[in-house]
């Protein structure tokens, strides 16, 4: 599976599930099984690879303003969610967090954000296929840190001051 590939099943899954993260995950396990084994580690390595390269400060920042507050495992799942969105909003939110304010037609911070499901499809599919954990991807270890400038996630005057368009359309009604 090449990169252009894993995009088109991560869009035709999102448009199949209308937005719905859960929904999502479940057609993405159902179209994995439809797949050889070695293209389900594929799928699961172009995700882990795109999971870990969006572990960066600035774009837990984002979370934190579009989830009103994000834990560890809140963005671990907003990740998720993200990648989920499709390349557009992926690769938007890798370069300028604040352009998600953009990116997103909407969100809603109690449905949306929480893509824990989507991080493990590849591990389900891959299970039920051969009945074995999914092997070894050889990816690069992630990173102990977030990538770039760390500041307080807590401070919302930094967070708006940092993220002002997020924050002007999401935070400030």
């Amino acid at each position: 599976m090449d990169e252009t590939e894993f995009w088109e099943l991560i869009d035709a899954t999102r448009e199949a599930a209308e937005g719905d993260a859960e929904d999502q995950a479940d057609l993405l396990v159902e179209r994995l099984m439809q797949l050889d084994p070695d293209v389900v580690v594929d799928f699961a390595r172009h995700f882990e690879a795109r999971y870990n390269r969006s572990y960066l400060w600035d774009l837990w920042g984002a979370a934190s303003v579009l989830l009103n507050g994000a834990s560890d495992d809140a963005f671990d799942y907003f990740r998720c969610w993200l990648i989920g969105q499709g390349r557009e909003v992926f690769e938007g939110g890798i370069h300028d967090p604040d352009h998600l304010a953009e990116l997103l037609e909407d969100f809603d911070d109690e449905v949306d954000g929480d893509g824990e499901d989507l991080g493990y499809a590849a591990d389900e599919a891959y299970e039920q296929l051969t009945g074995a954990e999914t092997p070894d991807l050889g990816l690069p270890a992630p990173p102990r840190e977030p990538l770039g400038t760390p500041f307080d996630l807590e401070d919302e005057s930094a967070l708006a001051e940092r993220f002002p368009r997020l924050w002007s359309r999401f935070r400030d009604q």
